[in-house]
Order: C-alpha cells, then sequence, then structure tokens
C-alpha cells in the first residue's frame, strides 16, 4: 500500500522558514515523479512545486517560486519543500502528491494519482 506522509509543518512568522518533508513507503519512489499541492482555508487546492523522477527539472507555481524549493533524496524515498521568506498567504495544509504519468508541464498534464494526509502550515506575527 503505497503511503505518503507529509512532516515539518508548524507556526512561523513573515519572513521566516521552514521545512516540509514527506516520507513514502509502498512504492518504488524513484521511479516517480512528486509535488507539493497547498489549501487554504475556503480555497480550492492549488499546485505548489513538481519535480521529476531524477530531480533534474522542478516546476513551481509563480505565488512561490524564488521563495520555496523542491528537492528528493531518493535513496532515503523523501521529498521536501523548503519554504523561504514566508508571507501570510502562504498559511494552508500542505500536500504531498505522487504523479502515475505526465505528458507535458505540471500540473495539467501530469497525473497526481496519491496524496498524503497534510501537514499545516501556519503564517502569523
Amino acid at each position: 500500500q503505497v503511503q505518503l506522509v507529509e512532516s515539518g509543518g508548524g507556526l512561523a512568522q513573515p519572513g521566516e522558514s521552514l521545512s516540509l518533508s514527506c516520507a513514502t513507503s509502498g512504492l518504488y519512489f524513484s521511479n516517480y515523479a512528486m509535488g507539493w499541492f497547498r489549501q487554504a482555508p475556503g480555497k480550492e487546492r492549488e499546485f505548489v512545486a513538481a519535480i521529476t523522477w531524477s530531480g533534474s527539472s522542478t516546476y513551481y507555481s509563480d505565488a512561490v517560486k524564488g521563495r520555496f524549493t523542491i528537492s528528493r533524496d531518493n535513496a532515503k524515498n523523501t521529498l521536501y519543500l523548503q519554504l523561504n521568506s514566508l508571507k501570510f498567504e502562504d498559511t494552508a495544509v500542505y500536500y504531498c502528491t505522487k504523479s502515475q504519468g505526465e505528458t507535458g508541464p505540471p500540473p495539467a498534464a501530469w497525473d497526481f494519482d496519491t496524496w498524503g494526509q497534510g501537514t499545516q502550515v501556519t503564517v502569523s506575527s
């Protein structure tokens, strides 16, 4: 059974940093492209970042480009998201997800089929 378990969320002040991790099991992690989405209260889930299976290519939403960094360690079966220069609008539940296949750039052309339970990130002064 495929499992994605996020951790590392918490409370931060504007301008501070947080690091998220997504530990995976039940899959051959290095075979799959992965991504991060987030959902703020009252809003739809939105794409944050994605990374190819090898880590050679990364993609970001305009909202986080230049501030967040997605990475992976295939030896540890773990996906990461480094959140820097946090803003109030980054407050959301962050979800790790696995892609089943890619036919173009994410998120529209990636088939995200498995999701973690999410980890809360709150940016507040």
